[in-house]
């Protein structure tokens, strides 16, 4: 008499659990990309919960720094990953090409601390085709004193353009500092129709 064998029985949604659960492991905390424009080379990085970076590749040590500086205050797992940049590239490029004026990918606010954040999210307010000083950001952050250090959160901007911080002037109305070099300040602030 020969015996014979029956397969184990499988549970489709145990095995789509346990797929799952690989996915989310073999997925990296942060996926980047370099993307062309008009200004130069950009570094474009992302979490599950948005876009936490835009480097300008040839400022501050370029890619290796911006992955170095995200593996530090992030995650070390970190992937070249350009399908998961598509939505910000796309507006980026919609940007440059005069299409777009807001940008509407979600942000990671994760690098920031609480005052930081705010004044971002004011500076991330400010119209297209506008300009704010130092002490209306600060104002809008809800410190209306805090002038300078409005200043100095914008300088630690990680997500130029997308946040707007070339959009900030002072009070005078005179150009100052910009993580990516005045001359980038002024070729956005041209972009959008504002001469100097």
């Amino acid at each position: 008499m020969t015996t014979r064998l029956h397969p184990p029985q499988v549970d489709p949604a145990a095995v789509a659990a346990a797929a799952a659960r690989f996915a989310a492991r073999a997925e990296p905390d942060v996926a980047y990309a370099v993307v062309d424009s008009p200004i130069g080379a950009l570094v474009a990085a992302a979490t599950p919960q948005g876009l936490v970076r835009v480097a300008y590749e040839d400022f501050n040590g370029g890619l290796d720094a911006v992955l170095e500086s995200l593996a530090g205050k992030l995650s070390p797992r970190i992937l070249e990953d350009p399908k998961r940049l598509d939505g910000v590239r796309r507006e980026l490029d919609e940007y440059f090409a005069g299409t777009r004026e807001d940008f509407d990918v979600p942000i990671d606010w994760a690098l920031y601390s609480d005052f930081g954040r705010r004044v971002l999210q004011a500076t991330a307010a400010i119209p297209f085709g506008h300009t704010a000083s130092y002490g209306d950001v600060a104002r809008e952050a809800g410190n209306p004193k805090a002038s300078r250090a409005a200043g100095r959160a914008l300088g630690a901007n990680a997500i130029p353009i997308v946040v707007p911080c070339h959009r900030v002037i002072g009070t005078s109305g005179k150009l100052t500092g910009y993580t990516g070099g005045m001359h980038r300040k002024e070729a956005l602030l041209r972009l959008e129709g504002i001469a100097f």
